[in-house]
């Protein structure tokens, strides 16, 4: 959805994970080496098969029009998950989880808001977006995904 016009992109290579981040905003600044090294352990602790994922981080402005094209809802939101659907035509990639796109201005108020600081707040954003690209969905499965995401924000120090 993203590639080819990142501000600020960067890779990390292991066994089980592929992380690229994307940075297309400039209101905020962001530790993307933290996210990366962050995004990758996360995605190890949900799911322990090799897989690749793409964080982007955007305005409100862009997420607010994503919302809108996306999902009928006219407003920023703090984190979007879009997982990769293969065309008929072509050879499903199942190591290719999809991309999560985070607001990072909605981030910095939250973390205002729940006084934590903004780099935890955008880590708890990572993870709820990499669990919604693993299939779980918070909306229609009985509070499974919120007790998961609370036991991997203890195990990944984020709790």
């Amino acid at each position: 959805m993203f590639e080819g016009s990142s501000k600020s992109k960067g890779k990390i290579n292991s066994k089980l994970a592929v992380i690229e981040i994307i940075n297309r905003q400039r209101q905020q600044n962001i530790n993307v080496t933290e996210c990366r090294e962050f995004s990758e352990r996360a995605l190890q602790a949900i799911q322990q098969k090799s897989q690749k994922a793409s964080i982007v981080f955007v305005s409100d402005a862009a997420i607010k029009k994503l919302n809108r094209e996306f999902r009928g809802k006219d407003y920023a939101t703090d984190v979007l998950s879009f997982p990769v659907k293969a065309e008929a035509f072509e050879k499903e990639d199942e190591r290719n989880l999809g991309e999560v796109v985070i607001s990072l201005q909605r981030a910095n108020e939250q973390a205002k808001q729940n006084q934590i600081s903004f780099q935890v707040e955008v880590k708890q954003l990572i993870l709820h977006g990499l669990l919604h690209l693993n299939g779980y969905d918070h909306e229609t499965d009985n509070g499974e995904m919120d007790r998961l995401e609370l036991r991997l924000r203890k195990r990944l120090g984020i709790a």
